[in-house]
């Protein structure tokens, strides 16, 4: 069953906007990752230059101080990015630095050896590329970037038709495959997996009907807020209900009671954006509002049922809402306690307006 239900959702081309959304989310999460192969590079580099100039006999230049330099400065620049299409071109400048100052590292070498060595700095940087979070366009323009800056024939003295000239082909052809295919089938994986992810997160989180949070979603977020936001900067919880719903339901049937209760949510998300909203199920809604004061709460309730009573359409609403302040001390199911019996009392004085909680 699980499988079935998993092939048919990776069966769906993922929206460009999800994607963009996947790469950000594997970002900040590999941010730390990013900085120790940037780190990691960084020092293999500086030790292959040292050993040129100890045990190589080439001299040290300020060329090597000057990389030293860039290679710090773009390491500081990754600590603060934040962005994913940020480090798209922080890489590809990181990419062209490293392989430049490889080049010219690898020129103090017998002419003999360096297309060895050209290949081996060519899949250090390549296989390093493939596990980080880019764009196909940034990867694959750090691979036209290290074949260009590392390319073994050039300068080397190979002859393509000879025997070293066969084998760089054979293996320049191999590892640019199979980095390419590693970068592309890992990315994929864990983009279905990211799809996956939140899928199940929307059905544990998200009322499918009404698409606004559910009650374990509002439950963690209202705590959240509680915990956060100090109790005397106004905290309220209002209690929201839809007037003679089982009418609805009775007259024009489920699907006009199932259309209803989608407006009403949009309403709510419409007027309450700015603060933590869910079905909690039936035609009750909640709002938790951090931060407001009794004038606010009062003018945004006022706002909200004029939404819903106004709303031009064949079946008309109204709501009734119980508020409730959130005291110094309180839970949040004594709030939500006292927000129901302000709801009943705005239910039993004639509907379509609210009520605090005295």
């Amino acid at each position: 069953m699980y499988k079935t239900i998993e092939d048919e959702v990776l069966k769906k081309a993922a929206p460009a906007e999800l994607k963009a959304e996947f790469l950000q989310h594997e970002f900040e999460r590999l941010h730390k990752f990013c900085l120790l192969i940037y780190v990691a590079s960084s020092v293999i580099w500086i030790v292959y230059d040292l050993i040129l100039s100890f045990i190589g006999g080439q001299p040290f230049t300020w060329r090597s101080l000057v990389f030293f330099a860039v290679f710090a400065i773009i390491i500081i620049i990754l600590t603060f990015t934040r962005q994913v299409r940020h480090f798209d071109w922080l890489n590809l400048l990181f990419v062209a630095t490293i392989t430049y100052g490889s080049r010219l590292l690898t020129e103090g070498l017998p002419v003999t050896h360096q297309p060895a060595w050209l290949l081996l700095a060519a899949s250090t940087t390549l296989f390093s590329a493939s596990v980080l979070p880019l764009s196909r366009w940034s990867y694959f323009a750090a691979q036209a970037i290290t074949w260009t800056l590392l390319n073994p024939f050039y300068g080397t003295g190979i002859v393509l038709h000879e025997f070293k000239g066969i084998m760089a082909v054979s293996y320049t052809v191999f590892l640019g495959a199979l980095t390419i295919y590693s970068f592309l089938t890992l990315n994929k994986v864990k983009l279905y997996n990211f799809i996956m992810s939140r899928l199940l997160l929307d059905q544990a989180y998200i009322d499918t009907l009404t698409a606004i949070p559910n009650r374990r979603s509002f439950m963690t977020r209202a705590d959240l807020q509680m915990n956060k936001v100090p109790r005397e900067q106004g905290h309220y919880l209002a209690m929201v209900d839809i007037d003679n719903f089982k009418k609805v339901n009775d007259v024009y049937g489920h699907d006009i009671g199932d259309e209803v209760l989608a407006r009403v949510a949009a309403n709510i998300k419409s007027v309450m954006a700015d603060f933590d909203y869910a079905r909690l199920g039936g035609e009750e809604f909640a709002i938790y509002l951090a931060g407001v004061s009794h004038e606010t709460m009062a003018a945004l309730a006022t706002e909200l049922c004029r939404v819903v009573r106004e709303q031009t359409t064949r079946h008309p609403v109204t709501i009734s809402i119980g508020l409730a302040q959130v005291l110094e001390g309180e839970t949040l199911n004594q709030a939500l306690k006292k927000a129901d019996e302000a709801l009943y009392e705005s239910k039993h004085t004639g509907k379509d307006r609210y009520t605090f909680h005295q």
